[in-house]
């Protein structure tokens, strides 16, 4: 018999859009002793986690939990939650993740009607509102911060105008939590799905979400308890909607779960919760206002290094989001070459895209833990050296130099 080896994972700079390198205090926490899920010491973080997530949400929302998986199970347990067979869900899509939220959605059962725009563009929500309106949807879907083109969408307008029709509002901000701004009661958002291996820095395998009553409402209409550990009381509930298909996804137990009942709906994932609690400590103790200055900053310094490198960027810049650079690959230049160079030379990683974008971009991150300016500085160098290497003409010495421009610029006004 063979024996394997310790595990032992090769130094890394991750610079995706997800997952990214994890907090050291993330990492540590991961380590803590197991308790049982019902321990009041284990409830008690289980409560702390809840009231941390409603900070970083920008919500009084009283339902803030994680669902168990990765940010897909997520927005799947929205999702089945409150689409019921037949329902209209109007779903814009300017990106691979608005095909996301339609093929769950239909899977669901439900009558998707879809807009598009041009990929590396957003919507003027003057435009999604007035297809609101001609549709007149039970759901509006989107996507905050869509990854594969690198762009953010304007939700404020949107979705007033969703409540202003009682029209339920569903968010994916996967990829811009803890980045840079979202406010969920502000900008009237009935539910919301976040991530955490992109800007919270934990590992991926649990979904944040928050819903308000709107959400709820139909949630307990549909509500129906597993025969197993289901109460006299549950038993006789009379349900005035079908009930919700999915035993995991379902938000009426987890709900339960996650309430003073404790309904034992499945066994939360101890360790990956302690990683959550800790990843949202970090965040809280930065503050969100100075975590998104610091996103800022770091994006401004890679723009401008890729810039003066001589480098072109993908879409339009006036929708980028904070924490996804593209970078149009140069013409005669093997993407996946310069990807792979970079990685076994240098231990960087950055991305690639999906569909009509494979092979023509690269996708860099600069999200959570990773987004340092170390980073930064180190992946520009990569870069530069790598595409010199395969024959690109690009500026060389140029982009530490402009990126650090950026940086002596930061601390000059800081010191004002």
């Amino acid at each position: 018999m063979t024996i394997t080896k310790q595990l032992h994972t090769p130094p890394r700079t991750i610079m995706t859009p997800g997952p990214v390198e994890a907090d050291p205090r993330v990492l540590r926490a991961l380590g803590t002793p197991i308790l049982g899920q019902f321990d009041p010491a284990f409830t008690h973080i289980m409560n702390e986690t809840m009231e941390m997530l409603r900070e970083l949400f920008q919500t009084k929302n009283k339902w803030a939990f994680p669902v168990d998986g990765t940010s897909r199970a997520g927005i799947e347990a929205v999702l089945a939650s409150v689409v019921e067979p037949g329902d209209k869900v109007f779903v814009p899509i300017f990106g691979r993740f608005g095909y996301l939220l339609t093929e769950i959605a239909e899977r669901y059962g439900a009558d998707v009607h879809n807009i598009e725009c041009e990929w590396g563009e957003v919507f003027d929500p003057e435009t999604v509102i007035r297809e609101i309106k001609k549709v007149n949807p039970k759901i509006v879907a989107m996507v905050h911060g869509e990854t594969s083109t690198g762009r953010m969408q304007p939700l404020k307008e949107i979705g007033a105008a969703c409540r202003n029709e009682d029209i339920l509002f569903i968010v994916d901000a996967v990829a811009t939590i803890g980045g840079t701004d979202v406010k969920v009661d502000e900008w009237n958002i009935d539910a919301l799905i976040a991530g955490t291996q992109k800007c919270l820095s934990v590992p991926s395998g649990m979904a944040p979400i928050t819903y308000n009553d709107r959400i709820e409402k139909i949630i307990m209409e549909r509500k129906k308890v597993e025969k197993g550990i289901a109460t006299k009381a549950d038993a006789q509930t009379v349900r005035l909607r079908p009930n919700i298909i999915s035993n995991y996804f379902d938000l009426s137990q987890l709900q339960d779960y996650w309430s003073e009942r404790r309904l034992n709906h499945h066994t939360e994932a101890t360790s990956m919760l302690y990683a959550l609690r800790e990843g949202l400590r970090v965040i809280l103790e930065e503050g969100l206002e100075e975590r998104f200055a610091r996103h800022r900053l770091h994006e401004k310094a890679l723009v401008a290094g890729i810039k003066a490198m001589g480098l072109s960027l993908f879409g339009d810049e006036h929708s980028k989001v904070p924490t996804v650079t593209c970078v149009l690959i140069p013409s005669g230049i093997d993407g996946e070459a310069v990807r792979s160079t970079l990685l076994e030379q240098f231990g960087i990683e950055i991305a690639s895209s999906f569909g009509p974008m494979h092979g023509k971009i690269w996708r860099i991150g600069t999200m959570g833990y990773s987004c340092r300016k170390d980073n930064v500085l180190f992946t520009l160098a990569g870069l530069e050296a790598v595409l010199i290497r395969n024959g690109a003409t690009v500026n060389a010495g140029s982009a530490l130099q402009a990126a650090l421009e950026v940086y002596e610029e930061e601390v000059a006004l800081s010191s004002l």
